[in-house]
């Protein structure tokens, strides 16, 4: 019967019958992933980038995207962003150029420089504007720019000068990437001057023209603030939106995380002045284009547009994108800000 079996196929590997290792007694060792410095990780993707062929667009786009992570982390960010600018010029599908955005994203966050990292969150809205976690991000930029905007105008303010001596008025406004709703000329003409005589009436004039800037560079920090405020308001109502539109689909720590971040933005909320119709009104306009769309988001697929096509789908500037999301809240919340602009702009 042996015999038949070896015959036939039928024999067994020693294999069968040697002895399994005996199971380890207690839980089993933590895992240690292995790392590697930036500055060797850099070299070995310059030696991957001298080896590989040129037509080998995929490999290399990919080594780019590692060099330039190597650069971000040993705080050589220019080199990194001027990687990543080439990378985002040279994407064509969506997965691709997000990727390259969250690297530009982490390294102007790192820069602390807020406009380039609120305009990178802009870019990531436009192209998965049913995201919550961004319009969340975004919101908080939105809360430390406000602070920021306001004491640099206080700041020129002090720097203003009034001297008799060349009977100019000298003024210095940040770039905020915003139309100013009040602009002073450098040199104001002969007519508009106001020579420090002894005669009162024309120091009461000086005194009184001193004051009116002052009171309008104290508007305009208010108006730069309130404005801030309401963008972030309204980024975080839209966060807010789209977490509780996801949350009967979640369970466990995603859920947890869904309403623990619900709690942390109505506690935030009630920082904000504005009044139950103007929070009802933002709810709404944020919440426009939730319940018909929101669907083809929850499972996105990867789109080859090409780099040109592709480009046209992110916002090209900030006033894009705030015109595009917050018009409608702004023109309802501020409607003389356009009529105080053009009659500042008359008078200058």
């Amino acid at each position: 019967m042996d015999t038949g079996c070896w015959l036939f196929g039928g024999e067994f590997e020693d294999s069968v019958f040697e002895e399994r290792p005996k199971r380890r007694s207690g839980p089993p060792a933590s895992y240690c992933a292995k790392l590697c410095e930036p500055q060797k990780a850099l070299q070995e993707y310059s030696s991957i980038s001298e080896k590989l062929s040129p037509t080998n667009f995929a490999m290399k786009r990919d080594v780019q995207e590692g060099q330039a992570r190597c650069l971000a982390h040993l705080g050589r960010h220019m080199e990194a962003l001027e990687i990543a600018a080439n990378l985002e010029n040279k994407a064509t599908n969506t997965d691709h150029l997000t990727t390259v955005l969250y690297l530009q994203l982490a390294i102007f966050s790192s820069l602390q420089n807020l406009e380039k990292t609120i305009f990178c969150l802009q870019k990531l809205i436009s192209l998965h504007p049913f995201n919550p976690w961004n319009w969340g991000r975004l919101a908080e930029a939105y809360l430390n720019l406000g602070p920021a905007l306001s004491a640099a105008l206080a700041s020129s303010q002090k720097q203003q000068s009034f001297t008799s001596s060349d009977k100019t008025i000298k003024s210095s406004f940040p770039h905020t990437g915003k139309d100013c709703l009040l602009s002073f000329p450098e040199t104001l003409p002969e007519s508009s001057l106001f020579p420090v005589e002894a005669n009162s009436s024309n120091s009461q004039k000086n005194e009184k023209a001193i004051t009116n800037i002052q009171n309008c560079m104290a508007e305009k920090r208010e108006t730069v603030l309130t404005e801030t405020q309401l963008k972030a308001c309204a980024s975080f109502i839209r966060t807010r939106l789209l977490l509780q539109f996801t949350q009967p689909q979640q369970t466990s720590f995603a859920l947890e995380r869904n309403l623990r971040t619900q709690q942390e933005i109505e506690d935030k909320m009630k920082g904000f002045s504005f009044k139950e119709d103007t929070l009802l009104l933002i709810a709404e306009v944020m919440g426009e284009d939730i319940p018909e769309k929101i669907k083809d988001e929850v499972h996105p697929e990867v789109k080859c547009v090409g780099s040109v096509a592709l480009t046209a789908l992110v916002t090209a500037s900030s006033e894009e994108f705030e015109d595009k999301w917050f018009r409608k809240i702004k023109d309802h919340f501020c409607p003389f800000e356009n009529q105080f602009h053009t009659e500042i702009q008359i008078l200058a």
